[in-house]
């Protein structure tokens, strides 16, 4: 069996470089695949391995400060979700771009996932989905608001814009309350709403993915499939694999109604992205396309370990 591991902790690392090749090195040790971000606020990603192996690089990342308490999310995969490890540092584990933002001093109450139904089926409570639109358009929970974001760091900007039609301007201030897959995209969230003055301020704790693996699914409130950041896509109640796969042009899930599209190549276009390329990059992607395919047949495809940086 391979077990997956989502994690993150925000934790004050004075320096995260000194930690990349440790860490890299265990996971090689460990035959662990996946991606790990490190930056001065803490550490997040995904493994994937034996569960011997993610045992031991668990137990590494809670050895480094401030980590004990690291968040983990398992779940299973038929066959290993990633090409590859890399151990990235970044300015940012989760990038919004608020610098005074700091999620260890102050974020929006935890909610169990058995307590999340009741929170947003209040009708004085604001249900937001902190996520990007591709991930939201395969999935979200029942009557949740969609930013229609690109990436998190525009949240900021699209939270002040909307607050007085999310919030109102009644006696009694709504409740807010957000979600995100793993949880680690609602501490910044919350942290920002408390940060511009919103008092009531809750989040799904472990997210999407401890909700669909704890509430039966004939008492869910979630529609459709979660997005994920690995060969599998996506993934369902009990967090069964699901039925998305994945343009490599440009990551977006694409589902089987896209795969039946003119505009669906394998590796090439979808649906969402073909009208965003020249003729010129589809080649480039055949091209590409090909060549892993090539090294895939003499098994030669993506192995390795990486240290990257920004």
């Amino acid at each position: 069996m391979i077990r997956v591991a989502a994690l993150y902790r925000f934790a004050p690392f004075e320096d995260p470089a000194a930690f990349r090749a440790p860490l890299l090195g265990v996971c090689k040790a460990a035959g662990v695949r996946g991606t790990i971000l490190l930056a001065k606020e803490g550490v997040n990603g995904t493994i994937a391995g034996p569960p011997e192996g993610i045992d031991a690089v668990l137990a590494h990342i809670r050895a480094l400060p401030g980590c004990a308490e690291l968040d983990v999310k398992f779940s299973s995969a038929k066959t290993m979700p990633f090409h590859r490890m890399k151990v990235r540092l970044k300015r940012e584990i989760v990038t919004m771009g608020q610098p005074h933002i700091d999620p260890t001093a102050s974020v929006g109450t935890y909610v169990e996932p058995q307590d999340w139904n009741a929170l947003i089926a209040d009708p004085d409570t604001v249900v937001i989905d902190t996520r990007n639109d591709y991930e939201v358009g395969i999935g979200t929970f029942e009557g949740a608001i969609d930013p229609a974001t690109k990436e998190f760091g525009e949240f900021p900007q699209w939270f002040r814009d909307n607050r007085a039609a999310l919030l109102g301007d009644g006696d009694r201030p709504r409740k807010v309350a957000m979600f995100c897959t793993g949880g680690i995209r609602c501490e910044k969230s919350t942290a920002f709403l408390k940060s511009e003055g919103v008092e009531e301020v809750y989040h799904l704790k472990g997210g999407i993915l401890r909700y669909l693996e704890t509430v039966p699914e004939e008492e869910s409130l979630w529609r459709g499939e979660c997005f994920v950041f690995d060969q599998r896509v996506s993934l369902g109640h009990g967090l069964a694999e699901g039925s998305h796969g994945l343009c490599f042009a440009c990551r977006r899930p694409v589902s089987e109604v896209d795969r039946r599209s003119p505009l669906y190549e394998d590796g090439v276009s979808c649906p969402a992205c073909h009208d965003e390329r020249t003729e010129e990059q589809r080649a480039a992607y055949r091209e590409r396309q090909r060549q892993e395919a090539l090294a895939l047949s003499k098994g030669r495809a993506h192995v390795g370990a990486v240290l990257e940086t920004d």
